[in-house]
C-alpha cells in the first residue's frame, strides 16, 4: 500500500498509531512532517511518501492480508486497519472467533469501544477502581494501574491476572502490555469469558447486536454506532 499526503483511511490510522500521533485517519501536513522526521532518522529517503522500503523499515508488512481459515480478513483490507486485522489470527485461534458472523459482531463492538481502533486506554485515571474487590483491587494503587485498556478496556487486577494465563505473558506486571501488544486478544478474551459467541451466533438481526452490546456496554449506549458498524462489516463477510 502506498501513503502520501492526502491519503485518508485504516491504513493511515495504522501509521499514525506507529508513528504515536493524533490518529484521526487523515494524512495532513502534521502526518507528512511526522514521517518525514522518522525517514530522516532512519536513513530513507525523507519524501513523506510511505511505500515499501518505509513499511519494511517500520516492520509492518504492506502485502495483501491472506484469509485465516474461514475468516474472510482479505474482505476486511482496506476497511480495518492493518495493524489490527494482523492480530486476528493468533486471537481468533485462542478465543474462539470461529465464524464470520462472530468476528463481524465483534470487530463491530471493538471499533465503537475504541473509537474506530484508535484508543487502546481508559482516558480517566482509574482511581474510581481502587478498593474495587469485585475487580480483584486489593492492594494500593490497583485502581490506576489496572484501568481500562484494549479496545474493550480489560479492567481490575483480577482480569489482567485471568488474561495473562492466555496470552502467556505477566499483565498484572506489565499492565501496559494490554494496550500496546495485546488489545485485541484481550477484548476476543472478554468475549470468550462472558459467553458473547453464544449470543453472537443467533445471527445478524439488529435484535443479536442490541443483545451483544447490552452484555459489552451493560445497556445500549451507542447502539446506532455499534449496529452501522456491523452493517458495514457483515455485508463484506458473510
Amino acid at each position: 500500500m502506498l501513503l502520501k499526503l492526502g491519503s485518508s483511511g485504516p491504513d493511515v490510522v495504522s501509521l499514525q498509531q506507529f508513528l504515536k500521533i493524533t490518529s484521526d485517519g487523515s494524512f495532513g501536513p502534521g502526518t507528512d512532517k511526522a514521517v518525514k522526521d522518522w525517514q530522516t532518522k532512519n536513513g530513507l529517503t525523507a519524501d513523506g511518501i510511505v511505500g515499501d522500503a518505509t513499511w519494511a523499515r517500520m516492520g509492518i508488512n504492506s502485502t495483501p492480508i491472506a484469509d485465516a481459515g474461514p475468516l474472510k480478513l482479505s474482505a476486511l483490507q482496506g476497511v480495518v486497519p492493518a495493524n489490527v486485522l494482523a492480530q486476528i489470527p493468533s486471537a481468533a485461534t485462542i478465543f474462539n472467533i470461529t465464524t464470520n458472523l462472530r468476528l463481524a459482531h465483534f470487530l463491530s463492538q471493538c471499533s465503537h469501544e475504541s473509537g474506530g481502533f484508535k484508543f487502546v486506554t481508559e482516558f480517566a485515571s482509574g482511581s474510581a477502581y481502587e478498593g474495587r474487590k469485585d475487580l480483584g483491587n486489593t492492594q494500593t494503587g490497583d485502581g490506576p494501574r489496572y484501568k481500562g485498556r484494549g479496545y474493550i478496556q480489560l479492567t481490575g487486577r483480577a482480569n489482567y491476572a485471568a488474561f495473562s494465563k492466555y496470552c502467556g505473558e505477566d499483565c498484572v506486571a506489565n499492565p501496559e502490555l494490554v494496550a500496546t501488544k495485546f488489545p485485541l486478544a484481550s477484548a476476543a478474551y472478554f468475549f470468550n469469558a462472558n459467553g458473547l459467541w453464544a449470543v453472537c451466533d443467533r445471527g445478524f438481526g439488529e435484535d443479536t447486536v442490541i443483545s451483544v452490546t447490552k452484555r459489552v456496554n451493560g445497556g445500549t449506549n451507542g447502539l446506532a454506532e455499534r449496529q452501522a458498524y456491523f452493517n458495514k462489516f457483515w455485508p463484506l463477510l458473510k
